[in-house]
């Protein structure tokens, strides 16, 4: 009788277990459910952080292994509580960053994104998944971080900023308010607001548009970027250092610019510049500061054309690891290099002596291009000198005797293309390569041997999205008649990319 008493006893005890390890899953599921971050279509007020006055037992055990570090200690934890960072752009440098701030106990975290997650965001975008596609970034990004980190403050936002509410979103309060202020780093800052701003995204125009907004509101601004295998890091509007005016007061030209809808990225590399980022933000918000980081002399650079950088001993560097470097990384010989800046120039618009920027202007007009990360579409030629994907089709149709010259990279090409193009690269058309000249002088030959002697024969120029192939017409029309014999050229607007929409659907996107 006993031993059968001390056995259901010795169950019970294992149900009891069960039961509670049940109850405390219901409880988290419960509590992730309570807590789906809501969607803001617009900038709303926030409420202040809950200042935290020491540790729970639960923050010790979660951040335990960097509670560790002298550089970072129980105050610093208690600082990346009591901090606001807003970032801007959930794309493959915005998700590892968040991904990493919430790990590390940042209070609050504005996630703004105006684009829904696409199959082809996937490969570097690691906080969305499959399930994911077509539902806004902010909010995906959002309920991934809840589910790393439910004690962070998630707001995700499903707009695009702009010169009207920028200001409003960075500051979260009104101008004329007067609210105690905290202390971050050198500056003051008033609560509730984001105290740190990370510039995620893709386009110039909001690259200015957020630098703008950071110095009229006093706020640190990390900022990255990342491009085929290559990535840079900088903090501006931080310990006296420049903006990003200071180093690029006027825009480059809008078809000098690359993205990586056009030039690819591998995605890695936004990976790693994200994690940068949020190594900086986390020093500067943890208000401990690290050494800058050491590189080999041979890694100076040397002065460079302009004065825009110039080589120094990083060993003498300032706390502030990035305050006035650009750190450059470059993914295909695993270096990295760190450049000084030049210092914050007086004579700057936005942080100079005399500011002339003292509101917020529409970029997109200053820049001449849209602020979207999307691939931007050139008008570089006339109406009659372009034709339509319908138009080629019927061109097609008809058995009309022509050339079709695809000009993207031959990298480009083995993803897809039309059976019957002939692939020039548009860098080989501009460089005047012989061997291409000679290869297209003798498919205009052979064309002029199947049409009638008095006609020009009929080339038409395709890319993937018809940005490209302007620039080919335009080569193409200096050539014509003296390094390649006379031609009628036009470029097939929206190249491959309308082809598929328009003509056929099952021509692979990319």
């Amino acid at each position: 009788m006993d031993q059968d008493v001390g056995s259901l006893k010795a169950q019970l005890k294992e149900k009891e277990k069960e039961v509670a390890a049940l109850r405390a899953r219901l409880a988290q599921m419960e509590k992730s459910r309570a807590s789906v971050p809501e969607l803001h279509s617009d900038v709303a007020p926030l409420t202040p952080l809950t200042a935290k006055a020491a540790l729970s037992n639960e923050d010790i055990m979660r951040y335990s292994r960097q509670l560790l570090l002298p550089e970072l200690g129980v105050q610093g934890q208690l600082n990346l509580s009591g901090t606001s960072v807003l970032v801007v752009g959930c794309g493959g440098l915005g998700c590892p960053l968040a991904q990493y701030l919430a790990a590390a106990g940042i209070g609050r975290l504005g996630l703004l994104d105006y684009d829904e997650v696409e199959l082809s965001n996937l490969h570097r975008q690691v906080l969305h998944g499959e399930e994911n596609q077509g539902q806004a970034k902010a909010l995906s990004a959002s309920r991934a971080v809840r589910r790393l980190n439910s004690t962070v403050d998630c707001v995700p936002y499903h707009l695009q900023l702009s010169p009207e509410n920028a200001l409003e979103l960075i500051q979260q309060y009104p101008p004329e308010a007067n609210l105690p202020c905290r202390r971050l780093g050198h500056l003051d800052f008033p609560d509730p607001m984001y105290d740190i701003v990370a510039d995620c995204s893709d386009n110039v125009p909001t690259r200015y548009l957020v630098n703008d907004a950071c110095v009229l509101s006093g706020k640190p601004l990390v900022s990255a970027s990342a491009l085929r295998m290559e990535g840079q890091l900088t903090v501006y509007n931080y310990g006296g250092g420049p903006c990003y005016r200071c180093l690029y007061p006027t825009p480059p030209p809008p078809e000098t610019v690359t993205n990586c809808s056009d030039g690819g990225v591998l995605g890695v590399v936004p990976g790693i510049m994200g994690c940068f980022q949020a190594l900086e933000v986390l020093k500067i918000a943890s208000g401990r500061g690290c050494a800058a980081a050491r590189v080999a002399p041979g890694d100076m650079a040397d002065n460079s054309p302009g004065g825009l950088f110039s080589a120094f001993d990083l060993n003498q560097a300032p706390p502030a690891s990035c305050g006035q470097q650009l750190l450059m990384f470059d993914g295909q010989d695993a270096r990295f290099r760190s450049i000084r800046l030049r210092p914050k120039q007086p004579g700057c618009a936005a942080c100079g002596e005399k500011p002339s920027v003292t509101g917020l202007i529409d970029y997109e007009a200053f820049c001449g291009s849209a602020a979207t990360d999307k691939c931007q579409k050139l008008n570089l030629l006339s109406k009659d000198q372009r034709i339509t994907a319908q138009d080629y089709k019927s061109i097609l149709d008809n058995t009309e005797p022509h050339i079709l010259l695809d000009v993207r990279p031959r990298v480009e090409v083995d993803i897809c293309h039309l059976p019957f193009s002939l692939n020039i690269p548009l860098s080989s058309l501009e460089e005047r390569k012989s061997e291409h000249l000679r290869l297209l002088q003798g498919r205009i030959s052979q064309l002029k041997q199947e049409m009638a002697a008095e006609r020009r024969p009929a080339v038409y120029v395709i890319c993937k999205q018809g940005n490209d192939s302007q620039k080919a017409v335009q080569v193409l029309e200096k050539l014509s008649g003296s390094e390649v014999d006379a031609i009628t050229v036009k470029d097939v607007c929206g190249g491959l990319m309308a082809w598929a929409k328009n003509i056929d659907p099952t021509f692979p996107q990319y």
